[in-house]
């Protein structure tokens, strides 16, 4: 099977079509002009007939130069041999003058192939006495419109091609966006919020103040890990997760540290997890993760002083995370990347996102993404 399509390919390959296509055309020609029996000499047969298959050659490069020089070898059958046998020819150059010239021109050669042909039978009428025909002008306009309606066919599929290559392009942009905000947010305020805590204990209490600027030193450098990996997924193929691989470490397993790092910066928060632990796909993994970890920071940016809680669930098929606080409606207006950041993400793992003021104070912040069933533990 691999060798046929190796030599598939190499048939489909222009040049090498084309020389096969001058071939078949020359071998059928010939044929047909010695068993019609025209009026021609053989020297002369085979001179028009090789000048015509030839010229195929540089169909696609020069479709208008080939269709004129086998319309001249064309007429020149007509003249003296009385009989047509290079229609072969003229109908591929026809049809390479609609497929790969431009399109008024093309319409144009079938104009002008059409005058010359009645042109020249009107002559061969008046000189001999033969009744013109003109059953060749209508078959000229179709093989020059079929030529054109696959021009079109494939247009129309580049042009398919190069939106999706555009969307895809956008929804990386996207992608890369929010993986920015969610890394440079979360790590920077942070950082604000240690270093602000440090300076105004430095004077009272330096050791505990030195202790909160290692944390924040903890953050930044964690920053820049993620910054790092990020770089990494840009660098590598996008196929299937690949997209997420660089951030495999930060997923449900890494929620302990979140949280914790989060009390160390002064945010009074909890995490609980309940139901039977499954395995998680990398997008799945890590969208909960940035979830939980951009509404923490909007806790603390938005609801200062307010404590929080997180509870991730399994259950059967899907899985559920939810971030609540009891202060000021944090994210609320935000206009950011944070709250459409996540439902992006939500949405590109098929989940569903609620986010909003809870009907007992605070804010909300809740996911529930489906988990199929080869991805569960067996």
């Amino acid at each position: 099977m691999r060798s046929l399509r190796v030599a598939w390919r190499t048939l489909c390959r222009p040049r090498v079509a084309d020389s096969l296509l001058a071939l078949l055309i020359w071998t059928f020609q010939a044929v047909l002009a010695f068993s019609i029996g025209v009026g021609v000499p053989p020297p002369v047969v085979v001179l028009l007939d090789t000048i015509a298959s030839v010229a195929l050659f540089w169909r696609r490069d020069r479709p208008f130069t080939v269709l004129t020089l086998i319309v001249a070898c064309h007429l020149v059958t007509v003249v003296i041999g009385q009989n047509v046998w290079l229609g072969g020819a003229a109908m591929c150059a026809l049809y390479s003058a609609g497929r790969y010239g431009v399109p008024r021109c093309a319409w144009i050669a079938a104009v002008a192939v059409n005058l010359s042909g009645a042109v020249t039978v009107q002559v061969l009428y008046l000189v001999r006495g033969e009744k013109p025909s003109v059953t060749g002008a209508l078959g000229a306009l179709f093989v020059v419109g079929f030529g054109q309606l696959l021009r079109f066919r494939r247009e129309l599929a580049e042009r398919a091609r190069a939106e999706l290559a555009e969307a895809a392009v956008l929804a990386e942009r996207r992608r890369l966006a929010r993986e920015l905000h969610d890394v440079v947010a979360h790590h920077i305020s942070t950082m604000n919020v240690l270093v602000g805590a440090a300076r105004t204990t430095m004077t009272r209490h330096p050791g505990q103040a030195q202790a909160t600027l290692l944390t924040a030193e903890r953050a930044g450098r964690e920053a820049m890990a993620e910054m790092r990996q990020l770089l990494h997924v840009l660098r590598a193929d996008d196929a299937s997760d690949a997209k997420f691989a660089g951030f495999a470490g930060y997923g449900a397993a890494a929620l302990p540290a979140l949280v914790a790092r989060a009390a160390d910066a002064g945010l009074a928060v909890g995490l609980e997890v309940a139901g039977d632990r499954v395995e998680l796909s990398t997008a799945v993994d890590h969208t909960l993760y940035r979830i939980v970890q951009e509404a923490l920071t909007n806790i603390r940016k938005h609801a200062g002083g307010a404590r929080a809680s997180v509870r991730l669930t399994y259950v059967p098929g899907a899985v559920e995370v939810e971030v609540l606080d009891d202060g000021l409606a944090a994210g609320a207006g935000e206009s950011g990347f944070g709250l459409g950041g996540m439902a992006e993400r939500v949405a590109a793992c098929g989940g569903q996102l609620r986010a909003g003021p809870h009907p007992q104070g605070g804010f909300e912040v809740f996911a529930r993404i489906p988990v199929p069933a080869v991805q569960e533990k067996t």
